[in-house]
């Protein structure tokens, strides 16, 4: 049975950190989260409960496509049963009051409390992307350690997992709830191929038919060309060129050429397109096999042998087809491939590729190998492997693995990151803070305390920073744990406002508030992350020209070249120094003034004709209106004086259904127009309109819609506390939706409470 082990010294296998120097922690790894098996876990009853779980999800999947993370409440079944709240039972009455809605309140905190881990952090799935996986599977394939890394029982979960997911005409999506893709079919179809599935199974065939119909696996974008090359099922001639010569071009702004020098790119794109740049320039691919032979014939409708390479780089299935090449793109990518018959074997391949592995080396250790993202580590883990197959640096690569798998009832899968740790509890801090229940949650609020200033990055990375295109550090929050270390402006300023909000809860309750130097470092990190329009961007400032997306080789993903600033972000860091200068008003206050003012510029320049923002981080519209009206409010706005915030009100309004909820598909994320869900409506869209009603005061002028969603909240709440997991609530990069397991119970709590104090108790918030 899988076991889930939190902040604890594991490298995966079940040996403890202490005997494995490979693994290194700058906190006692605080926050890590990994799943390991062990037959002799759980009883039969247990084991029961698990296999009845799968064969449900399995059973539903093609109506439920999420899983709900009950192999972790699995875990802690004792706990809930002994807990000290449930929710009351029997009808819910017309009108709600204070106390009932408390009661309710009472049980979904003393349910989520039991989730809570040791060290103070909520665990929960991340996944969501079918396209992380197979890239580690291939790396770990190549490299000749995936038997190591990946016992019986791993596959076996793995292999559910890609049963499950795949989708009714035969294909796989980009994401678990999308629609077939010729990336997600190809990489799903070579990873089961990979784990020794039968060509002849039925999955297969209709997976295979599904690649043919559309032309064949020539025909997926370019990540998924890069990974079919890597396994020697794709020449390198088919794709458009990643020439690691880019890394030596001038990186100063006043040579002109510099702004599109790949240190300005957005980091999570610079830190893909640095390791595979490498592998590009490297052209390393499987040693030719019986399975690599196989797949040639499988992949594609006609001899491989056949295959015009050149004219492939540019087909892309038109399910794929998110940002196709502008002709600029297109006459770059000819001249680059002419240029290889030169740049290949030269003096200048070599030094481009030392200096690539300098920054690879770079990332790692200022990580502890667990990397910016799961599509950078594996990449990273086989540049590592290609420099030296048996260095220290490959090696240390293997135990972080498991950083980034997750098991559920649907299976094994890769997350977006090593989880989503800090963001999760600061925000669970917020809401549960909110409820004024404080007889109730000053416990768990004492742990997630000690967790925040656990993961807090004290110092800053390797020196000098820009050497390596690093932003600042220190006093800043990441968005999973401190050994990441890669901090974000919303993830900071969603961490500073709850350390400020525990510092003014009672200290011998909750524990001794930060140290003011430690607030005042975040303040300036949060202050520097400040664009030329006055938003902030999320991991770093933008670097250069937004007209640099005509860049963008992607072909499946929007607006990645460079770091935009966002309301999210912007937001965020609005009510974060907002929060901070209620605690601190003299320091650095006409700084914050005009960083304020600017920011409410850039967030009233962006609003939408129709009052709403749209959202980037979340599922989408209903996200983003709480950002925006929640950061204007904070400068003392609401919808009786402000007019934007009026607007985004009666856009909200407007999208609420007969059942009392909200209920936005991930579809406007990908259309960026508001669409509806079909069915029941969605228990976090109405978290976040009804968190949006009450910030703006809207409940001051009318009340009912209020009572309407906060009906709908307790009418879809668990006997035991929990809520149920509905539809994807995540999004990065426009196109590709991910999990946020948690959300189903941080919102809610945060939404009644509030509706407990402002509309019932009719407090001020």
């Amino acid at each position: 049975m899988w076991k889930f082990v939190s902040a604890g010294n594991w490298d995966g296998s079940g040996q403890s950190s202490s005997k494995n120097p490979l693994l290194r922690s700058l906190n006692d790894h605080c926050g890590r989260q990994i799943w390991i098996y062990d037959e002799k876990v759980g009883s039969a009853a247990e084991r029961a409960t698990v296999e009845q779980l799968r064969k449900d999800f399995t059973a539903n999947r093609h109506q439920q496509r999420h899983s709900s993370d009950e192999l972790l409440r699995l875990q802690f079944s004792d706990k809930i049963s002994k807990k000290r709240w449930n929710p009351p039972s029997g009808p819910v009455p017309e009108k709600l009051d204070e106390k009932r809605v408390a009661e309710h309140l009472k049980g979904a905190i003393s349910f989520y409390e039991c989730l809570q881990q040791d060290d103070g952090h909520w665990p929960g799935d991340y996944g969501g992307p079918m396209f992380l996986f197979p890239g580690l599977i291939i790396t770990l394939y190549m490299t000749g350690v995936l038997d190591q890394v990946f016992t019986p029982a791993h596959k076996e979960e793995s292999l559910r997992y890609l049963r499950n997911h795949q989708n009714e005409d035969g294909g796989f999506g980009l994401h678990i709830e999308g629609g077939s893709t010729m990336f997600g079919t190809s990489m799903s179809y070579v990873t089961l191929r990979i784990f020794g599935v039968s060509p002849d199974e039925e999955m297969m065939i209709r997976a295979r038919t599904w690649i043919h119909s559309r032309g064949g696996a020539n025909t997926v974008t370019s990540w998924g060309k890069f990974w079919l090359a890597v396994l020697g099922v794709f020449s390198w001639d088919g794709l458009n060129p990643l020439t690691p010569e880019m890394w030596l071009l001038p990186h100063s702004k006043w040579t002109g050429i510099g702004y599109a020098h790949p240190g300005r790119f957005w980091c999570h794109c610079r830190m893909v397109y640095l390791p595979m740049s490498y592998v590009y320039g490297a052209r390393a691919s499987c040693k030719d096999n019986a399975l690599t032979r196989a797949l040639r014939e499988e992949l594609y409708p006609v001899p491989y042998d056949t295959m015009d390479w050149n004219g492939t780089r540019n087909i892309v299935a038109k399910e794929d087809l998110f940002y196709p090449h502008p002709f600029i793109q297109d006459v770059l990518w000819w001249i680059l491939y002419k240029a290889e018959n030169v740049l290949m074997g030269s003096w200048l391949r070599k030094k481009a590729m030392e200096e690539i592995m300098k920054h690879i080396h770079y990332e790692d250790e200022n990580t502890r190998y667990i990397d910016i993202g799961p599509v950078n580590k594996v990449m990273n883990m086989l540049c590592c492997w290609l420099e030296d197959p048996n260095s220290e640096a490959f090696k240390k690569h293997i135990p972080r693995v498991y950083d980034y798998l997750w098991v559920a009832e649907d299976g094994l899968k890769m997350q977006g990151y090593n989880g989503s740790q800090l963001w999760d509890t600061s925000f669970a801090v917020q809401a549960i803070a909110a409820s004024g229940l404080l007889d109730v949650s000053t416990s768990c609020l004492a742990k997630a305390h000690s967790f925040i200033e656990a993961s807090q990055v004290v110092e800053e990375a390797q020196q000098p920073l820009s050497d390596y295109y690093r932003h600042i550090s220190k006093g800043a929050w990441p968005f999973s744990t401190r050994d990441h270390g890669w901090p974000i402006s919303d993830c900071s300023s969603e961490g500073l406002k709850a350390a400020l909000i525990l510092a003014n809860l009672p200290e011998e309750k909750v524990g001794s508030p930060l140290s003011d130097s430690r607030f005042f470092d975040c303040v300036n990190v949060i202050l520097s992350y400040q664009n030329f329009d006055g938003g902030m961007a999320t991991y770093e400032n933008t670097r250069s020209f937004h007209c640099l997306e005509v860049l963008n080789p992607s072909e499946t993903f929007g607006d990645i070249i460079v770091d935009y600033s966002y309301v999210e972000c912007t937001s965020a860091c609005i009510t974060a120094l907002c929060a901070f200068r209620e605690r601190y008003p003299e320091h650095r206050s006409s700084e914050i003034v005009e960083s304020l003012r600017r920011a409410e510029g850039f967030i009233r320049t962006i609003q939408r004709k129709d009052g709403s923002w749209y959202g980037s981080w979340a599922v989408c519209f209903t996200y983003a209106c709480w950002f925006g009206v929640s950061g204007l409010v904070a400068l003392g706005h609401t919808y009786q004086n402000d007019k934007a915030v009026k607007q985004c009100i009666m856009f909200v309004l407007d999208k609420q259904r007969e059942d009392g909820g909200w209920g936005e598909s991930y579809l406007s994320c990908e259309k960026k127009v508001y669409s509806q869900l079909a069915g029941d409506s969605h228990v976090v869209n109405t978290a976040w309109a009804l968190l949006t009603l009450m910030t703006s005061g809207y409940h001051k002028v009318d009340p009912k819609p209020l009572h309407r969603a906060a009906k709908y909240l307790i009418l879809k709440q668990s006997t035991n506390g929990d809520w149920p997991q509905q539809h994807i609530s995540g999004v990065f990069n426009r196109n590709c939706m991910i999990t946020y397991a948690n959300y189903r119970n941080i919102f809610p709590i945060w939404a009644l409470g509030l509706y407990r104090r402002a509309v019932l108790l009719a407090e001020d918030i």
